[in-house]
Protein backbone atom coordinates (compact mmCIF):
# COMPACT_ATOMS: atom_id res chain seq x y z
CA UNK A 1 0.00 0.00 0.00
CA UNK A 2 1.20 3.78 -0.76
CA UNK A 3 0.42 6.24 1.23
CA UNK A 4 1.48 10.10 -0.17
CA UNK A 5 4.60 12.10 1.64
CA UNK A 6 2.57 15.28 1.84
CA UNK A 7 2.58 16.53 5.37
CA UNK A 8 0.87 19.01 7.89
CA UNK A 9 3.08 20.36 10.40
CA UNK A 10 2.46 19.32 13.53
CA UNK A 11 3.68 22.78 14.88
CA UNK A 12 0.15 23.99 13.00
CA UNK A 13 -2.13 21.80 13.06
CA UNK A 14 -1.71 19.76 16.85
CA UNK A 15 0.19 22.27 18.97
CA UNK A 16 -2.72 24.49 19.74
CA UNK A 17 -5.15 21.43 19.90
CA UNK A 18 -3.70 21.10 23.61
CA UNK A 19 -5.02 25.00 24.48
CA UNK A 20 -7.48 24.09 25.46
CA UNK A 21 -53.75 28.25 -1.76
CA UNK A 22 -53.68 28.86 -5.20
CA UNK A 23 -50.42 31.41 -6.80
CA UNK A 24 -53.23 32.78 -9.44
CA UNK A 25 -54.35 35.78 -7.27
CA UNK A 26 -50.87 37.28 -7.79
CA UNK A 27 -50.29 39.60 -10.63
CA UNK A 28 -48.76 37.91 -13.96
CA UNK A 29 -45.80 40.08 -15.14
CA UNK A 30 -42.73 40.13 -16.59
CA UNK A 31 -39.78 37.85 -14.67
CA UNK A 32 -38.92 39.99 -11.18
CA UNK A 33 -35.82 42.22 -11.78
CA UNK A 34 -36.88 42.51 -15.58
CA UNK A 35 -39.73 44.57 -16.39
CA UNK A 36 -42.16 43.76 -12.97
CA UNK A 37 -43.48 47.00 -11.72
CA UNK A 38 -42.26 48.36 -8.67
CA UNK A 39 -44.86 47.61 -6.30
CA UNK A 40 -44.57 43.37 -7.77
CA UNK A 41 -43.50 40.97 -5.85
CA UNK A 42 -40.90 37.83 -6.15
CA UNK A 43 -42.87 34.68 -6.55
CA UNK A 44 -41.19 31.57 -4.93
CA UNK A 45 -41.32 28.16 -4.66
CA UNK A 46 -39.76 26.35 -2.09
CA UNK A 47 -39.08 23.02 -2.14
CA UNK A 48 -38.54 20.77 0.55
CA UNK A 49 -40.74 21.04 3.49
CA UNK A 50 -38.54 19.90 6.57
CA UNK A 51 -36.82 21.68 9.39
CA UNK A 52 -35.07 23.70 6.82
CA UNK A 53 -37.68 23.72 4.31
CA UNK A 54 -38.89 26.19 7.14
CA UNK A 55 -35.96 27.82 7.52
CA UNK A 56 -36.61 29.20 3.75
CA UNK A 57 -40.24 30.15 4.68
CA UNK A 58 -39.77 32.33 7.67
CA UNK A 59 -36.48 34.05 5.35
CA UNK A 60 -39.02 34.72 2.69
CA UNK A 61 -41.79 35.47 4.85
CA UNK A 62 -39.95 38.12 6.48
CA UNK A 63 -38.76 39.85 3.20
CA UNK A 64 -41.13 42.38 1.92
CA UNK A 65 -40.10 41.65 -1.77
CA UNK A 66 -41.34 38.38 -1.88
CA UNK A 67 -44.31 35.95 -1.94
CA UNK A 68 -44.70 32.23 -1.31
CA UNK A 69 -46.56 31.01 -4.44
CA UNK A 70 -45.72 26.85 -3.68
CA UNK A 71 -45.05 24.40 -1.38
CA UNK A 72 -43.28 21.70 -2.65
CA UNK A 73 -42.59 17.88 -0.87
CA UNK A 74 -43.53 14.83 -1.79
CA UNK A 75 -44.55 14.45 1.67
CA UNK A 76 -47.97 16.17 1.35
CA UNK A 77 -48.64 16.29 4.94
CA UNK A 78 -45.71 17.93 5.80
CA UNK A 79 -46.17 20.27 3.09
CA UNK A 80 -50.35 21.30 3.42
CA UNK A 81 -49.08 21.50 7.61
CA UNK A 82 -46.39 24.78 6.42
CA UNK A 83 -48.98 26.33 3.81
CA UNK A 84 -51.25 26.53 6.88
CA UNK A 85 -48.73 28.54 8.39
CA UNK A 86 -47.54 30.48 5.73
CA UNK A 87 -51.14 31.51 4.83
CA UNK A 88 -51.93 32.65 8.65
CA UNK A 89 -48.39 35.02 7.74
CA UNK A 90 -49.29 35.89 4.60
CA UNK A 91 -53.40 35.94 4.17
CA UNK A 92 -53.09 33.51 1.38
CA UNK A 93 -51.62 30.16 1.08
CA UNK A 94 -49.25 28.89 -1.46
CA UNK A 95 -50.19 25.53 -4.00
CA UNK A 96 -49.11 22.10 -2.37
CA UNK A 97 -47.83 20.46 -5.14
CA UNK A 98 -45.44 17.06 -5.15
CA UNK A 99 -43.66 17.56 -8.11
CA UNK A 100 -41.78 20.57 -8.69
CA UNK A 101 -42.24 20.37 -12.38
CA UNK A 102 -45.90 21.34 -12.00
CA UNK A 103 -45.15 25.10 -11.20
CA UNK A 104 -42.15 25.76 -13.43
CA UNK A 105 -44.31 27.07 -16.33
CA UNK A 106 -46.33 29.53 -14.18
CA UNK A 107 -44.92 32.92 -15.32
CA UNK A 108 -45.77 34.16 -12.00
CA UNK A 109 -43.05 31.95 -10.46
CA UNK A 110 -40.03 33.63 -10.70
CA UNK A 111 -37.32 31.62 -7.97
CA UNK A 112 -36.92 28.35 -6.51
CA UNK A 113 -35.59 27.63 -3.34
CA UNK A 114 -34.57 23.90 -2.53
CA UNK A 115 -34.08 22.59 0.99
CA UNK A 116 -34.97 19.28 -0.21
CA UNK A 117 -33.02 15.87 0.04
CA UNK A 118 -29.97 16.02 -0.69
CA UNK A 119 -29.54 13.94 -3.85
CA UNK A 120 -32.47 16.25 -5.32
CA UNK A 121 -30.53 19.76 -4.92
CA UNK A 122 -28.86 19.88 -8.37
CA UNK A 123 -31.79 18.41 -10.32
CA UNK A 124 -33.95 21.03 -8.53
CA UNK A 125 -31.49 23.63 -9.41
CA UNK A 126 -30.87 22.44 -13.27
CA UNK A 127 -34.62 22.04 -13.93
CA UNK A 128 -35.66 25.76 -12.35
CA UNK A 129 -32.88 27.56 -14.19
CA UNK A 130 -34.09 25.75 -17.73
CA UNK A 131 -37.37 26.86 -17.06
CA UNK A 132 -35.93 30.50 -16.62
CA UNK A 133 -36.52 30.44 -12.64
CA UNK A 134 -33.71 31.97 -10.06
CA UNK A 135 -32.51 29.63 -7.94
CA UNK A 136 -31.50 28.77 -4.05
CA UNK A 137 -30.17 25.61 -3.36
CA UNK A 138 -28.89 24.43 -0.01
CA UNK A 139 -25.36 22.63 0.72
CA UNK A 140 -24.75 20.59 -0.50
CA UNK A 141 -25.18 21.98 -4.32
CA UNK A 142 -24.79 18.42 -5.43
CA UNK A 143 -24.63 14.38 -4.18
CA UNK A 144 -21.61 14.19 -6.29
CA UNK A 145 -18.46 15.68 -8.63
CA UNK A 146 -20.54 15.34 -11.61
CA UNK A 147 -23.77 17.26 -10.15
CA UNK A 148 -21.67 19.91 -9.21
CA UNK A 149 -19.90 20.34 -12.36
CA UNK A 150 -23.53 20.00 -14.36
CA UNK A 151 -25.23 22.74 -11.99
CA UNK A 152 -22.22 25.10 -12.77
CA UNK A 153 -22.67 24.80 -16.25
CA UNK A 154 -26.31 25.22 -15.95
CA UNK A 155 -25.97 28.30 -14.06
CA UNK A 156 -23.31 29.89 -16.54
CA UNK A 157 -25.29 28.68 -19.43
CA UNK A 158 -28.99 30.57 -18.54
CA UNK A 159 -26.97 33.65 -16.44
CA UNK A 160 -29.76 33.18 -13.61
CA UNK A 161 -29.11 33.80 -9.98
CA UNK A 162 -28.09 30.56 -8.39
CA UNK A 163 -26.99 31.14 -4.98
CA UNK A 164 -25.98 28.00 -2.95
CA UNK A 165 -26.72 27.82 1.08
CA UNK A 166 -23.46 28.15 2.75
CA UNK A 167 -24.52 31.26 4.79
CA UNK A 168 -21.46 31.82 6.76
CA UNK A 169 -19.78 33.39 3.40
CA UNK A 170 -22.76 36.07 4.15
CA UNK A 171 -21.52 36.86 8.15
CA UNK A 172 -19.98 39.89 9.26
CA UNK A 173 -17.75 37.78 11.22
CA UNK A 174 -16.18 35.35 8.71
CA UNK A 175 -15.99 38.10 5.90
CA UNK A 176 -13.81 40.73 8.61
CA UNK A 177 -11.99 37.39 9.57
CA UNK A 178 -11.00 36.40 6.25
CA UNK A 179 -9.63 39.72 4.92
CA UNK A 180 -7.73 39.56 8.50
CA UNK A 181 -5.61 36.37 7.86
CA UNK A 182 -5.28 37.27 4.32
CA UNK A 183 -3.92 40.69 5.33
CA UNK A 184 -1.12 38.56 7.11
CA UNK A 185 -2.86 38.87 10.76
CA UNK A 186 -1.48 35.79 12.16
CA UNK A 187 1.38 35.36 9.48
CA UNK A 188 1.74 32.59 6.69
CA UNK A 189 -1.11 30.92 7.03
CA UNK A 190 -0.98 26.75 5.05
CA UNK A 191 -3.62 24.83 6.72
CA UNK A 192 -7.63 24.97 7.89
CA UNK A 193 -9.40 22.11 9.68
CA UNK A 194 -13.33 21.96 9.56
CA UNK A 195 -14.47 20.90 12.48
CA UNK A 196 -17.55 18.98 13.06
CA UNK A 197 -17.79 17.38 16.56
CA UNK A 198 -21.30 16.24 16.42
CA UNK A 199 -23.01 13.25 18.39
CA UNK A 200 -24.82 11.38 16.22
CA UNK A 201 -26.66 8.06 17.87
CA UNK A 202 -27.81 5.31 15.90
CA UNK A 203 -30.65 5.20 13.57
CA UNK A 204 -31.62 2.02 14.39
CA UNK A 205 -31.66 -1.27 13.02
CA UNK A 206 -31.08 -2.04 9.75
CA UNK A 207 -34.20 -3.87 8.41
CA UNK A 208 -37.13 -3.25 6.05
CA UNK A 209 -40.05 -0.38 6.96
CA UNK A 210 -42.98 0.55 5.32
CA UNK A 211 -43.19 4.54 3.75
CA UNK A 212 -44.70 6.53 5.57
CA UNK A 213 -48.49 7.05 4.47
CA UNK A 214 -49.16 10.02 2.22
CA UNK A 215 -45.54 10.22 0.90
CA UNK A 216 -44.51 9.74 -3.12
CA UNK A 217 -41.91 7.24 -2.58
CA UNK A 218 -41.27 7.77 -6.26
CA UNK A 219 -40.51 11.48 -6.05
CA UNK A 220 -38.96 11.85 -3.25
CA UNK A 221 -36.36 8.55 -4.36
CA UNK A 222 -36.00 11.07 -7.32
CA UNK A 223 -32.49 10.09 -9.32
CA UNK A 224 -32.07 7.30 -6.88
CA UNK A 225 -33.16 4.00 -6.18
CA UNK A 226 -36.36 3.33 -5.63
CA UNK A 227 -35.81 0.67 -3.01
CA UNK A 228 -37.63 -0.19 0.17
CA UNK A 229 -36.35 1.96 3.38
CA UNK A 230 -34.02 0.39 5.60
CA UNK A 231 -34.23 2.83 8.08
CA UNK A 232 -36.77 3.32 10.81
CA UNK A 233 -36.93 6.86 10.68
CA UNK A 234 -37.74 8.22 7.55
CA UNK A 235 -37.09 11.75 6.92
CA UNK A 236 -33.79 13.09 8.25
CA UNK A 237 -31.61 9.84 8.85
CA UNK A 238 -31.41 9.29 5.23
CA UNK A 239 -28.28 11.56 5.36
CA UNK A 240 -26.73 8.36 7.08
CA UNK A 241 -27.29 5.58 3.99
CA UNK A 242 -25.01 6.04 0.77
CA UNK A 243 -27.90 5.60 -1.90
CA UNK A 244 -29.61 9.16 -0.63
CA UNK A 245 -27.15 11.15 1.64
CA UNK A 246 -23.86 11.72 1.89
CA UNK A 247 -22.55 11.89 5.46
CA UNK A 248 -21.38 13.90 8.01
CA UNK A 249 -18.72 15.11 5.46
CA UNK A 250 -21.45 15.96 2.95
CA UNK A 251 -24.38 17.01 5.37
CA UNK A 252 -21.86 19.82 7.58
CA UNK A 253 -18.66 19.85 5.74
CA UNK A 254 -19.66 21.68 3.14
CA UNK A 255 -20.05 24.95 5.61
CA UNK A 256 -16.33 24.17 6.94
CA UNK A 257 -14.57 23.02 3.49
CA UNK A 258 -15.68 26.19 2.25
CA UNK A 259 -14.44 28.66 4.86
CA UNK A 260 -11.35 26.27 4.95
CA UNK A 261 -10.98 27.16 0.72
CA UNK A 262 -11.71 30.99 1.25
CA UNK A 263 -9.07 31.58 4.22
CA UNK A 264 -6.70 30.10 1.71
CA UNK A 265 -8.00 31.32 -1.21
CA UNK A 266 -8.12 28.18 -2.75
CA UNK A 267 -10.39 28.06 -5.75
CA UNK A 268 -9.67 24.35 -7.26
CA UNK A 269 -9.48 21.19 -6.32
CA UNK A 270 -6.66 19.27 -4.84
CA UNK A 271 -4.04 17.24 -6.52
CA UNK A 272 -4.69 14.87 -3.60
CA UNK A 273 -6.73 13.33 -1.14
CA UNK A 274 -6.41 10.67 2.00
CA UNK A 275 -9.25 9.32 4.04
CA UNK A 276 -9.86 7.05 6.56
CA UNK A 277 -12.14 5.98 9.63
CA UNK A 278 -15.49 3.87 9.85
CA UNK A 279 -18.94 3.40 11.67
CA UNK A 280 -18.27 2.50 14.71
CA UNK A 281 -19.31 2.77 18.28
CA UNK A 282 -23.21 1.87 17.75
CA UNK A 283 -22.71 -2.03 19.24
CA UNK A 284 -20.94 -0.72 22.44
CA UNK A 285 -23.87 2.54 22.36
CA UNK A 286 -26.70 -0.93 22.23
CA UNK A 287 -24.79 -3.12 24.07
CA UNK A 288 -25.28 -5.62 21.62
CA UNK A 289 -22.46 -7.05 20.00
CA UNK A 290 -24.15 -8.17 17.28
CA UNK A 291 -25.93 -4.65 16.94
CA UNK A 292 -25.77 -3.60 12.84
CA UNK A 293 -26.57 0.05 12.43
CA UNK A 294 -29.02 0.96 9.16
CA UNK A 295 -26.16 3.80 8.35
CA UNK A 296 -23.54 3.08 6.01
CA UNK A 297 -22.01 6.18 6.05
CA UNK A 298 -18.47 6.73 8.28
CA UNK A 299 -19.60 8.51 12.18
CA UNK A 300 -16.10 8.74 12.17
CA UNK A 301 -14.15 10.12 9.05
CA UNK A 302 -10.88 12.08 8.69
CA UNK A 303 -10.07 13.25 5.29
CA UNK A 304 -7.14 15.37 4.07
CA UNK A 305 -6.80 17.39 0.78
CA UNK A 306 -3.40 18.68 -0.67
CA UNK A 307 -3.28 21.23 -2.82
CA UNK A 308 0.70 21.22 -3.15
CA UNK A 309 1.86 24.46 -0.51
CA UNK A 310 -1.72 24.39 1.05
CA UNK A 311 -3.39 21.38 3.18
CA UNK A 312 -7.11 21.25 4.44
CA UNK A 313 -8.27 18.29 7.13
CA UNK A 314 -12.05 17.81 7.07
CA UNK A 315 -12.86 15.69 10.55
CA UNK A 316 -16.14 14.10 11.34
CA UNK A 317 -16.29 12.68 15.07
CA UNK A 318 -19.78 11.38 15.83
CA UNK A 319 -19.33 10.18 18.88
CA UNK A 320 -18.93 11.95 22.16
CA UNK A 321 -16.05 14.28 22.26
CA UNK A 322 -14.40 17.72 23.42
CA UNK A 323 -14.61 21.05 21.85
CA UNK A 324 -11.18 22.02 20.40
CA UNK A 325 -10.07 25.25 20.94
CA UNK A 326 -13.82 26.17 21.95
CA UNK A 327 -15.13 25.27 19.09
CA UNK A 328 -16.86 21.72 17.90
CA UNK A 329 -18.22 23.03 14.59
CA UNK A 330 -16.21 25.50 12.28
CA UNK A 331 -13.13 25.89 11.46
CA UNK A 332 -9.57 26.23 12.34
CA UNK A 333 -7.13 28.22 10.14
CA UNK A 334 -2.95 27.76 11.80
CA UNK A 335 -0.41 30.39 10.50
CA UNK A 336 2.99 31.55 11.63
CA UNK A 337 2.22 33.57 14.41
CA UNK A 338 -0.73 32.13 15.39
CA UNK A 339 -4.84 30.44 14.96
CA UNK A 340 -7.94 31.53 14.15
CA UNK A 341 -11.21 29.82 15.25
CA UNK A 342 -13.85 30.47 13.08
CA UNK A 343 -17.39 29.21 14.59
CA UNK A 344 -21.17 30.53 13.22
CA UNK A 345 -21.08 33.95 14.12
CA UNK A 346 -17.89 34.73 16.17
CA UNK A 347 -14.11 34.25 15.00
CA UNK A 348 -11.53 34.89 17.49
CA UNK A 349 -7.80 35.36 16.57
CA UNK A 350 -4.91 33.78 19.23
CA UNK A 351 -1.00 34.32 19.26
CA UNK A 352 1.01 31.16 19.22
CA UNK A 353 0.82 31.14 22.97
CA UNK A 354 -3.14 30.89 22.69
CA UNK A 355 -3.83 34.59 23.95
CA UNK A 356 -6.67 36.20 22.21
CA UNK A 357 -5.72 39.22 19.86
CA UNK A 358 -8.81 39.84 17.99
CA UNK A 359 -12.46 39.03 17.86
CA UNK A 360 -14.74 39.51 15.19
CA UNK A 361 -18.70 39.47 15.53
CA UNK A 362 -22.04 39.28 13.07
CA UNK A 363 -23.84 37.22 11.12
CA UNK A 364 -25.59 38.06 7.90
CA UNK A 365 -28.70 37.49 5.40
CA UNK A 366 -27.85 35.40 2.53
CA UNK A 367 -31.63 34.89 1.32
CA UNK A 368 -31.82 38.79 1.31
CA UNK A 369 -28.21 38.59 -0.65
CA UNK A 370 -30.31 36.30 -3.10
CA UNK A 371 -33.54 38.91 -3.35
CA UNK A 372 -31.40 41.46 -3.76
CA UNK A 373 -29.40 39.67 -6.48
CA UNK A 374 -32.79 38.86 -7.86
CA UNK A 375 -34.26 41.96 -8.16
CA UNK A 376 -30.75 43.54 -9.79
CA UNK A 377 -30.75 40.40 -12.18
CA UNK A 378 -27.17 40.16 -11.20
CA UNK A 379 -25.64 37.04 -10.57
CA UNK A 380 -22.30 38.51 -8.77
CA UNK A 381 -24.14 40.09 -6.06
CA UNK A 382 -24.28 36.88 -4.28
CA UNK A 383 -20.82 35.75 -2.38
CA UNK A 384 -21.45 32.08 -3.25
CA UNK A 385 -22.34 31.12 -6.44
CA UNK A 386 -22.64 27.83 -7.74
CA UNK A 387 -18.91 27.37 -8.82
CA UNK A 388 -18.29 28.50 -5.41
CA UNK A 389 -20.93 26.08 -4.02
CA UNK A 390 -19.50 22.80 -6.09
CA UNK A 391 -15.96 23.32 -4.82
CA UNK A 392 -16.48 23.49 -1.66
CA UNK A 393 -19.02 20.42 -2.08
CA UNK A 394 -16.92 18.54 -4.22
CA UNK A 395 -13.99 18.12 -1.41
CA UNK A 396 -16.87 16.05 0.17
CA UNK A 397 -17.59 14.40 -2.11
CA UNK A 398 -13.66 13.43 -2.70
CA UNK A 399 -13.11 12.81 0.75
CA UNK A 400 -16.40 9.75 0.93
CA UNK A 401 -14.72 8.70 -2.22
CA UNK A 402 -11.45 8.09 -0.64
CA UNK A 403 -13.22 6.32 2.45
CA UNK A 404 -15.23 4.37 0.37
CA UNK A 405 -12.13 3.23 -1.79
CA UNK A 406 -10.65 1.90 0.99
CA UNK A 407 -13.41 0.50 2.65
CA UNK A 408 -12.49 -2.89 1.46
CA UNK A 409 -9.35 -2.51 3.11
CA UNK A 410 -10.25 -2.28 6.61
CA UNK A 411 -7.15 -2.52 8.95
CA UNK A 412 -6.36 -2.75 13.18
CA UNK A 413 -4.65 0.38 14.73
CA UNK A 414 -1.67 -1.21 14.85
CA UNK A 415 -1.48 -1.78 10.94
CA UNK A 416 -2.68 1.16 10.16
CA UNK A 417 0.27 2.61 12.00
CA UNK A 418 2.79 0.55 10.31
CA UNK A 419 1.50 1.91 7.00
CA UNK A 420 1.93 5.77 8.39
CA UNK A 421 5.81 5.16 10.17
CA UNK A 422 7.16 7.27 7.39
CA UNK A 423 4.71 10.86 8.02
CA UNK A 424 4.92 11.65 11.69
CA UNK A 425 2.27 13.84 11.00
CA UNK A 426 -0.73 11.57 9.30
CA UNK A 427 0.75 9.25 12.62
CA UNK A 428 -0.43 11.57 14.92
CA UNK A 429 -3.37 12.68 13.81
CA UNK A 430 -4.54 9.05 13.45
CA UNK A 431 -3.10 8.03 16.92
CA UNK A 432 -5.78 11.13 18.31
CA UNK A 433 -8.91 9.34 16.26
CA UNK A 434 -7.60 5.70 17.96
CA UNK A 435 -7.32 7.87 21.46
CA UNK A 436 -10.62 9.36 21.24
CA UNK A 437 -12.21 6.29 19.74
CA UNK A 438 -10.85 4.30 22.73
CA UNK A 439 -12.65 7.17 25.05
CA UNK A 440 -16.17 6.13 23.82
CA UNK A 441 -15.34 2.19 24.15
CA UNK A 442 -13.54 1.48 20.62
CA UNK A 443 -10.92 -0.23 20.72
CA UNK A 444 -9.67 0.37 17.17
CA UNK A 445 -7.54 -2.87 16.90
CA UNK A 446 -10.48 -5.16 17.28
CA UNK A 447 -13.04 -3.01 15.33
CA UNK A 448 -11.36 -2.39 12.10
CA UNK A 449 -11.54 1.23 10.18
CA UNK A 450 -11.35 1.96 6.69
CA UNK A 451 -7.83 2.96 5.20
CA UNK A 452 -7.05 2.71 1.57
CA UNK A 453 -3.87 4.73 -0.54
CA UNK A 454 -3.63 8.66 -1.27
CA UNK A 455 -5.55 8.83 -4.76
CA UNK A 456 -3.77 11.46 -7.12
CA UNK A 457 -6.21 13.97 -9.01
CA UNK A 458 -5.62 16.10 -11.80
CA UNK A 459 -7.23 19.76 -10.77
CA UNK A 460 -7.65 20.63 -14.49
CA UNK A 461 -9.71 17.82 -15.24
CA UNK A 462 -11.43 17.06 -12.15
CA UNK A 463 -10.82 13.27 -12.09
CA UNK A 464 -8.72 10.78 -10.17
CA UNK A 465 -5.38 9.81 -12.05
CA UNK A 466 -4.28 5.94 -11.99
CA UNK A 467 -7.70 5.00 -10.33
CA UNK A 468 -10.56 3.63 -12.74
CA UNK A 469 -12.09 2.41 -8.73
CA UNK A 470 -12.08 6.24 -7.63
CA UNK A 471 -13.32 7.79 -11.24
CA UNK A 472 -16.22 5.17 -11.27
CA UNK A 473 -17.43 6.98 -8.18
CA UNK A 474 -17.37 10.80 -9.70
CA UNK A 475 -21.39 9.91 -10.57
CA UNK A 476 -24.29 8.65 -9.70
CA UNK A 477 -26.41 6.32 -11.95
CA UNK A 478 -30.11 7.83 -11.97
CA UNK A 479 -33.52 6.58 -13.27
CA UNK A 480 -35.21 7.38 -16.12
CA UNK A 481 -37.23 10.79 -15.58
CA UNK A 482 -34.75 12.02 -12.95
CA UNK A 483 -31.32 12.02 -14.85
CA UNK A 484 -28.38 14.86 -14.22
CA UNK A 485 -27.33 15.76 -17.67
CA UNK A 486 -23.69 15.94 -18.98
CA UNK A 487 -22.52 19.19 -17.95
CA UNK A 488 -22.20 20.15 -21.66
CA UNK A 489 -26.09 19.05 -22.03
CA UNK A 490 -27.83 21.10 -20.02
Amino acid sequence: MQHSSFSVSRRRFLAQSLLAAAATPFVAQAAFGQGKSPNAKLGVMVMGAGGRGGDHVKAMLADPRTVLLYICDPDEKRATQLAEQIKEKQGTAPKVIRDMREALSDSNLDAVTCASVNHWHTLCGIWSLQAGKHVFLEKPISSSVHEGQAITAAAKKYGKICQVGTQRRSHESQIAAVKFVRDGGIGDVRLARGICYKRRKSIGPLGQYPVPEGIDYNLWCGPRPNDPPTRPTFHYDWHWQRNYGNGEIGNNGPHFCDMARWFLGLERFPSRVFAYGGRVGYDIERKDPNYVDAGDTPNTHVSVFDFGDKSIVMECRGLETPKLNGIDFGTIVYGSDGFLTAADKTCIAFDLAGKEIQRFEGGGNNFKEFVDAVEANDPKLVKADARCGALSAALCHLGNIAYFVGESNKLPATEIEKHLEGNADHLATFKETVDHLAKNGVDANKTLLSFGKTLNIDPNTERFVGSDAANKLLARSYRDDFVVPEPEKV
